[in-house]
């Protein structure tokens, strides 16, 4: 969302807990209306920036900014943001209707208008209005998370933020309410700040990504950008399957690997690069022999994998395990064990450092 302007800026914020930055010197805008999503793997600092983001936390050093306004000690019951936890946290004991109103009623918003709104939201959030007096505890975890999402948005927050809604739901409702939170975001237009360990999760539902490691924003972009242009190998290992090849650049440009015998096409060169070429397994393609593509090996056929639409073939070269993906209607006549030839084009290769 090139266009909108920030509703949330991090200048230079750091976290110190001891002599150890959780969240180390983050830089970030945020724009209004926004799902920006902050994926990491455990310990990487996404929680924390998020508690800071939330008024749970405060930073070290440098600024959180609300609209331009410095919001580092604004507590979070002052902010007009909203989180929705793992554990969603609602009322055991009380009705979907009462859980979602709560927050009407803290406000002394009168009874009527309390359930009208409720009504409202679970429409919103595909609740049959039957549900209105159920115990909040008898609804199914699906369920329960969009009474959640439901009371957060009773709020009307500017700011919704959640701490890995999904995580402890089965893979076939996670995928069902990946959709339905995009859904949500279009017809709210709220900003939606989300964290998640998945990076599939992210790339579904989000306008742009931040990727983080040892407390440090490693690389910012829209889910394409993470996925055909990562900076790094840990970005790029962190997005999915990958092949990654040892290369290193002679004074010449000539690209060269341990792994792959004689020279290696690449994008582009720079004498004296030392890093790793990265080849996406759907880029790979079985050959007739070494002459079909810019860069080719062979080896053998190990093993294969039906992942629905798609089969993933490995092949061993020597150490190295290459994966290659085919969709299920590409013809491959290949069997286990198997000598192949497989292949990459040079613009298809994406070079990058540690």
């Amino acid at each position: 969302m090139p266009d909108a302007k920030p509703i949330l800026s991090l200048k230079s914020v750091r976290k110190m807990f001891g002599a150890h930055a959780a969240v180390d010197t983050i830089n970030l805008d945020i724009a209004e209306g926004e799902f920006f999503t902050i994926v990491g793997p455990s310990g990487s600092g996404k929680t924390t920036m998020l508690r800071m983001l939330a008024g749970m936390d405060t930073p070290t050093t440098g600024d959180i900014l609300l609209r331009g306004a410095r919001i580092n000690d604004v507590p979070a019951n002052k902010r007009p943001t909203c989180m929705v936890f793992q554990s969603l946290a609602l009322f055991p004991h009380r009705t979907v209707g009462q859980n979602i109103e709560f927050p009407l009623k803290i406000r002394g918003e009168a009874p009527e208008r309390r359930k009208q709104r409720a009504l409202q939201l679970m429409d919103l959030l595909r609740l049959p209005q039957s549900y209105y007096s159920k115990n909040v505890m008898k609804c199914s975890g699906g369920e329960r998370q969009r009474v959640a999402l439901a009371r957060a948005l009773a709020y009307d927050p500017q700011i919704l933020f959640f701490d890995e809604p999904l995580s402890a739901i089965d893979y076939k409702l996670r995928k069902t309410l990946e959709k339905e939170l995009k859904d949500i975001h279009r017809e709210t237009k709220k900003t939606f700040v989300y964290i998640t360990h998945s990076l599939e999760e992210a790339m579904v539902m989000s306008d742009r990504i931040g990727v983080m490691r040892a407390g440090k924003l490693v690389q910012v972009g829209t889910p394409q950008q993470i996925y055909t242009t990562p900076n790094t190998r840990f970005v790029s290992e962190f997005v999915g399957d990958v092949n990654v090849i040892p290369v290193t650049a002679g004074a010449d440009g000539t690209m060269s690997s341990p792994v792959v015998p004689g020279a290696l096409k690449a994008p582009s060169s720079t004498p004296g690069f030392n890093g790793y070429m990265v080849i996406r397994p759907e880029y790979l393609r079985f050959l007739s022999g070494p002459g079909e593509a810019d860069n080719a090996v062979s080896g053998r056929l190990y093993n294969e994998y039906a992942l629905g639409s798609r089969i993933q073939y490995q092949v061993r070269v020597g150490e190295k395990v290459f994966v290659v993906e085919k969709l299920r209607q590409q013809p491959f006549s290949g069997k286990l064990d198997d000598e192949v030839w497989i292949g990459w084009s040079a613009a298809d290769a994406i070079l990058v450092t540690d």
